[in-house]
Order: structure tokens, then sequence, then C-alpha cells
């Protein structure tokens, strides 16, 4: 794998691919760094409704109003992969993120090209401070990072997401009953703005409805390694 002084991965996907993990399991093995996006949009959503704003009710809530709560969000994101963990305001909010109440909200807030907009330059700002980094979430190979190293698309059925998801949330002890919810309907609702079922060129699309997760992180990193010998070829 290349030794230059960047690596770029960007991991684009619907919801319950596994990508989060592969990332980080991908990110792990290369010694880089390691970029949840989709943590953005959750810890804005928890510091929305923490300062007032009803997100339950998006139609009567002004944009303005939530992107001067973003310009001003206190966030801190370790991008350590062995040590995943997300503070708002110094109080760590990393299972906090995760739980019912800001999965049903977060759309309200990712649905918003203004609010896209501003954590897409938080992102890319990440990247630019640590520019060996594993990229992850929904418009990575397209609009945060369109010229990483190696642009994958991250792919599996919708029965095969929602089975996964549903294991990984008895796993964190939280509720899997509004799974589909969870899975299928926020797909819905984030891709009236962002496209990421389909591969833009020079993406490369792998299909992890067949693979467990570590077969899924083989390939990837097979694809990474082919992705990046034909830059440098």
């Amino acid at each position: 794998m290349s030794t230059h002084s960047r690596l770029v991965i960007a991991i684009d996907g619907p919801s319950g691919t596994g990508k989060s993990t592969v990332a980080r399991w991908v990110a792990q093995d290369l010694k880089l760094s390691y970029l949840d996006t989709g943590a953005n949009y959750r810890a804005a959503t928890l510091w929305c409704m923490r300062n007032g704003v009803d997100l339950t009710q998006p139609e009567t809530v002004e944009t303005q109003q939530i992107t001067e709560l973003i310009t001003t969000m206190p966030l801190a994101q370790d991008l350590n992969p062995n040590h995943v963990s997300v503070a708002l305001d110094g109080q760590d909010i990393t299972e906090a993120i995760r739980s019912d109440e800001v999965t049903a909200n977060v759309s309200a807030l990712s649905t918003r090209p203004e609010v896209r907009e501003l954590l897409v330059k938080l992102q890319q700002q990440a990247i630019e401070s640590r520019p060996r980094i594993v990229v992850e979430g929904r418009d990575i190979t397209t609009v945060v990072a369109p010229d990483a190293d190696a642009r994958i698309l991250l792919t599996a059925s919708p029965e095969v997401r929602m089975a996964r998801r549903r294991q990984q949330l008895r796993e964190t002890d939280q509720d899997p009953t509004n799974v589909e919810a969870d899975v299928l309907i926020r797909d819905q609702k984030d891709s009236t703005l962002v496209d990421f079922t389909t591969p833009s060129e020079g993406v490369a699309e792998i299909d992890s409805t067949n693979l467990s997760l570590e077969d899924t992180v083989t390939v990837v990193l097979a694809e990474v390694q082919r992705q990046v010998n034909a830059k440098q070829s």
C-alpha cells in the first residue's frame, strides 16, 4: 500500500451495508485515521434538539436557525479507528447520537442543502488535517472527497441490510422494531438530495449481500490496492 503522505479512501453506501464497521477495520488494517460522517449529522441533530429545536415538526423550523446552531456547535470527533468517540461541549455523546430519538430526527437536518454544505466543509477540513484517512458516509465519493485515492460504493440487498441493522441494535440494547424506518425510510428521505446507491464514474461497487464482514474488508482492501496502483502506474 502507498506510503505517500496522502491516502484518502472514500466509502459510500446506504444504511445497513456494514460500511461503518468495514471502514473502521480498513483504517485499522492500514493504520489510517477514520471519519464517520454520519456521526456529524447525528451530533448536529442532538445539538439542535438540546437547544430547543423541535425537529419532529421540521416544516416549522427555519433552516437559518439550524445553520446558526451548527456553526457554533462545539464538536470534537476522535479520528482514531481504535477509539471511536464523539463529544459535544466536552461531553461524550458517542452513545447518545445512536438513540432512537436522534435516528428519527436526523433526516430533518440531512435533507437540507445548507446543512449538508456546512457539514461537508467540516468533513473536508478533517481530511485536510489527516490526509491519510478512511472517510465513510452517503456522499463521500462524489461530494466530500471526489478526488480520493480510492472510491468505493458498498451495497447490499434491503433484506440483508435490515437484518444487519436489527442485529446491530440488539447488540447495543436498542429497540430493533423500527428498523425499517431506520434503514429504508431514512435512505429514501436522504436520496432526495444525495445519490448514494449508484456508483459514479471511477467508483467501484462492492455488493456485500453474500459476504461476511471479514470477507467484505478483504474485498475492499484489494480494491483499494487496485485503485491506488492504477493511479501510480
